[in-house]
């Protein structure tokens, strides 16, 4: 097989022209696709998964969590490494080795195998998220970038709602194993796809006459892998009270510290931190870690309200999220073609105070909501973070010179990746401290002494006795059935108040769009190099 040339392909200003930049649109969306519904498509497998290989609860965890810190690791460093080795050429091989962990984590014997296979796994899906960006934005003409970014971020919004989704059907029918299985076809045709449409790498790279900066890599590994090491297993081990953990911060913030000292003096750095000099990046790359709470923040509460209180099937909460999936895919095309025509912080300011708001709405939950109740919310929830997601791409990125949208872009999606970490890391603890709170207050109000708690008792006790349980049996299964309400009521309440938080946190960033430009409405076209 042989790659296309790109010859005429390309025009004065350095954009593809013609039917092959939507070829080049769809592969790189391919590929971004694979990477992040394999984010979140593990997660409805976890028990499948410690069933057949023998492991613990925190030990399976470590199939997540190794994924995660490859995945945050590499994203800094993809501009870089498609500097060095070629676009085309790191964005193929990320591809092949992404599909070759994948039969890998499938085939996967034992705990140890599983969690190296979904480390490299991590490792090659790191360079294939921000790359695909970059490239589209290399790509297109300012004029068409919304189109070109829709159909990249289709893939990126939709994802974690459909990776549950298609993981419900196939752990339920056919196995876990076959979540990475899955993957193979789709590999094999992203990389055919790369092979022929993706322009070739320029002969000679400036960044191969240079050293490699070992050490600044070395900084960055261990500042953002402890940092996500402390974020995916704080929870677990009581946080600062577990001296892991608090080893793993302390190393994290020094390792920090010395990467930004280091990357900035020196003249050839692994990761370009200077153009943060774009006051729209550093501005963006912000608001981008809040999408990331909200966006994996929100995800991450309804399917775990869905299956602990609803007492949802894996496939029944993955058919739970895909309405807000849809709705995302079906805006994200419609305001493809408007998002270059209106002023971008306009659109993020609507999506932000509308996804506030359906925060709001679903604070309202109580044990009776069922489906019905979850489907506007969730639709709207879909529609709206849409409206912040696009625009803030372009926003941020797309008044970017062109010889700086591969760092700009590895750091904005680092920025998500990590904002969506610590969401869930920071949801998951005010959950548990919140439900620990409201039964505290609940159990405070039932007493032996109090008329409406006995009449509780007698009611149930009745019922319990009326099936034929003895007085004894009735009186201790009437308590832990009350127990279980209370249980339940402060579980849900502690969800309320965490939908409450996201809310709160999307309207307290409206005002960084104060920092950033107006997009696609007026925006100056990046710089060709």
């Amino acid at each position: 097989m042989a790659s296309i040339p790109q010859g005429s392909a390309v025009n004065a200003s350095g954009y593809v022209e013609g039917s092959r930049k939507w070829a080049i649109a769809f592969t790189a969306a391919l590929g971004a696709i694979l990477e992040v519904i394999d984010t979140s498509i593990v997660n409805v497998a976890l028990t499948d998964m410690q069933a057949s290989l023998g492991a613990t609860v925190s030990e399976i965890g470590w199939v997540v969590t190794g994924y995660a810190i490859a995945n945050v690791v590499l994203i800094p460093l993809s501009a870089w490494l498609g500097d060095y080795f070629g676009k085309k050429t790191y964005f193929i091989f990320s591809l092949i080795g992404f599909t070759i962990a994948s039969v890998l984590c499938g085939l996967s014997f034992n705990l140890p195998m599983l969690v190296i296979s979904r480390i490299l796994q991590g490792l090659c899906g790191g360079g294939l998220l921000a790359k695909a960006q970059a490239i589209l934005f290399e790509t297109f003409p300012p004029a068409e970038q919304g189109l070109a970014q829709a159909v990249f971020g289709v893939g990126v919004i939709a994802g974690p709602a459909i990776g549950p989704t298609l993981g419900g059907f196939l752990v339920d029918g056919l196995g876990w194993r076959w979540i990475f299985f899955v993957n193979i076809p789709f590999g094999i045709l992203a990389v055919a796809m790369s092979w022929m449409f993706l322009l070739k790498d320029q002969s000679k790279s400036k960044a191969r006459n240079q050293a490699v900066d070992w050490l600044g890599i070395g900084f960055l590994v261990v500042a953002i892998g402890c940092m996500q090491t402390v974020l995916e297993q704080g929870e677990k081990e009581e946080w600062f009270s577990s001296g892991l953990i608090t080893s793993l911060a302390i190393a994290s913030v020094m390792g920090l510290g010395l990467f930004i000292w280091w990357e900035l003096k020196i003249a050839y750095p692994a990761v370009d931190l200077r153009v943060l000099r774009h006051r729209s990046l550093a501005a963006g790359s912000f608001l981008s870690a809040i999408v990331g709470m909200g966006l994996y923040g929100a995800l991450f509460a309804v399917p775990i309200f869905a299956q602990s209180v609803l007492h949802f099937t894996a496939t029944q909460t993955g058919l739970l999220l895909a309405p807000g999936a849809l709705a995302s895919a079906i805006v994200m095309v419609l305001l493809g073609k408007l998002s270059t025509k209106i002023d971008a912080r306009l659109l993020i300011a609507i999506g932000g105070v509308g996804t506030a708001f359906v925060m709001f709405d679903l604070s309202s939950l109580t044990v009776e909501t069922g489906t019905d109740d979850l489907f506007w919310p969730l639709v709207w929830r879909g529609a709206f973070t849409v409206l912040m997601f696009l625009p803030l791409s372009l926003a941020t990125l797309g008044s970017l010179p062109k010889k700086d949208i591969s760092a700009g872009s590895g750091f904005y999606n680092l920025t998500r990746q990590l904002g969506g970490s610590i969401g869930i890391a920071l949801l998951t603890t005010l959950l548990d401290k919140r439900e620990a709170f409201h039964r505290a207050i609940l159990l405070a109000k039932l007493s032996p002494y109090d008329s409406e708690t006995n009449e509780r008792l007698d009611m149930l006790k009745g019922a319990l006795q009326s099936q034929g349980m003895d007085t004894a049996t009735a009186g201790q299964q009437a308590l832990a059935l009350l127990e279980q309400t209370v249980n339940t009521q402060a579980a849900v309440l502690s969800f309320a108040d965490i939908f409450r938080v996201v809310g709160v946190a999307f309207l307290c960033s409206l005002p960084l769009l104060l920092f950033l430009g107006k997009g696609g409405a007026g925006a100056k076209a990046p710089v060709a190099h």
